[in-house]
């Protein structure tokens, strides 16, 4: 058995030194080991492998998001195909950038049929945050008015996914004019932010209501706009920044009745994402949810990492997976 394995931090992807260690992996009481036919790379993966998550333990083996086959476990799930994600993978422990994975018996489930090993390994991190964040500022309703700051971003297509389902009217905002790129079940409307007064085509474009939920993957840029275009009662979602201080407006936060929700995806385990993904497990397989499209181009076996953690750090606009 394999795991890419990091021992310190580095200044930059090149000079990261990713190892490929031979472990040998046994599965306790509760517990099962996974081979593990894809993972995801996310943007939290390659800031942990540079030592820019303070809590990340060294050294270590990166990668939240998997998807794989359980060789050893409970009768139900021998042979299965299953899929995961964890907060705690890759950062306070081993994680996912490896051929196999020994996980608690309640963190692994299985996968919806609809999608591939490939697509499932991808899912992880972008719609387990959508869904916790939604989740923790009330679901949208049909009807409801969400804006999405980042909306072409892995997670703003998860978000967007998840409130045209359940019937709200999406407006997504890209930093140039260009045309939602992701699944959903309704049109998307895309916002150019470079050309006007965001707040003002919102409110335009909804009787002068504004919006109900704003969901900013992006943070700092886009906080004011956010303000903005906030319904009375609305509520915003931060899971990102660039900036740490903004100036804040207390007298149009509390005339507004706003309230503002931050969510750290790496505060929710294995075992707490199971449960997201089984939840919209269902959805996936009806096709009201879809995962990323993966292309060949983006998939890289685990001795070439380097590469893929290049990518995704470049900005790759595609999902980016290791095939393990």
């Amino acid at each position: 058995m394999q795991q890419l394995r990091i021992h310190q931090k580095a200044a930059d992807v090149d000079r990261l030194e990713l190892d490929l260690a031979e472990v040998v992996l046994e599965p306790g009481p509760g517990e099962v080991l996974v081979e593990v036919r894809y993972a995801g790379v996310n943007p939290s993966d390659v800031k942990a492998a540079l030592g820019l998550m303070p809590h990340a333990v060294w050294p270590r083996t990166p990668g939240r998001d998997w998807a794989g086959v359980v060789v050893e476990g409970p009768s139900d799930l021998l042979g299965r195909e299953v899929w995961g994600s964890g907060g705690e993978l890759g950062i306070r422990r081993d994680g996912s950038h490896a051929n196999h994975l020994v996980l608690p018996r309640a963190a692994v489930r299985v996968k919806p049929s609809t999608m591939s090993l490939a697509e499932a390994g991808a899912v992880g991190v972008p719609f387990v945050t959508a869904w916790a964040g939604l989740c923790r500022a009330g679901l949208p309703k049909a009807g409801d008015n969400v804006l999405v700051m980042g909306g072409n971003g892995k997670v703003g297509q998860a978000v967007s996914q998840i409130a045209t389902m359940l019937g709200a009217n999406v407006f997504g905002v890209d930093r140039a004019a260009r045309p939602y790129r992701g699944h959903a079940s309704a049109p998307v409307r895309m916002i150019d932010a470079s050309a006007g007064d965001i707040a003002e085509v919102v409110r335009a474009e909804t009787g002068g209501h504004g919006a109900d939920i704003v969901y900013n993957t992006v943070g700092s840029p886009y906080f004011e706009d956010a303000n903005q275009a906030l319904a009375i009662r609305g509520r915003q979602i931060f899971i990102s920044t660039i900036e740490r201080s903004v100036p804040f407006d207390i007298f149009a936060f509390y005339r507004g009745q706003h309230a503002f929700f931050g969510i750290d995806s790496l505060d929710l385990d294995s075992v707490a994402c199971a449960e997201i993904l089984e939840r919209l497990t269902p959805d996936f397989e009806r096709g009201a949810l879809k995962p990323f499209p993966i292309e060949n181009a983006n998939t890289y076996p685990l001795g070439d990492a380097k590469r893929a953690y290049k990518a995704v750090l470049s900005g790759a606009r595609e999902r980016v997976v290791l095939a393990p």
